[in-house]
């Protein structure tokens, strides 16, 4: 299934990722990046090029932590949104999403 994206990309400004993913399913939130993991094709080329080593490939019948919060990432109405993302099919038609999973959130700022 697809590759996720972990905590050491939160507050790492670096898009690397970004740059290399052909089918532009890597978007930028709040406090990190996350992977659509309906958009990706498991190509790989994000995670040989993340430079905090933050992206690794999960199965999708994990229970996976990652995964899970991806899909709540953009299955659920985020803080502050309207509603869910979904799957646009492409991150830069959407842009700087000025939100985040709630956890990160609170990481980011400072909230135990």
């Amino acid at each position: 299934m697809p590759y996720v994206i972990s905590d050491p990309c939160i507050k790492s400004r670096d898009q690397a990722c970004v740059d290399v993913c052909p089918v532009d399913c890597i978007y930028e939130a709040e406090g990190r990046l996350w992977i659509q993991p309906d958009e990706c094709t498991e190509c790989g080329a994000c995670e040989s090029v993340c430079p905090v080593t933050a992206i690794c490939y999960v199965d999708a019948e994990s229970d996976d932590q990652d995964l899970r919060e991806a899909r709540e990432f953009f299955d659920t109405v985020l803080p502050g949104c309207d509603g869910p993302i979904g799957s646009p099919r492409g991150a830069q038609k959407v842009g700087r999403i000025k939100s985040d999973h709630p956890r990160v959130l609170k990481i980011i700022k400072g909230v135990d």
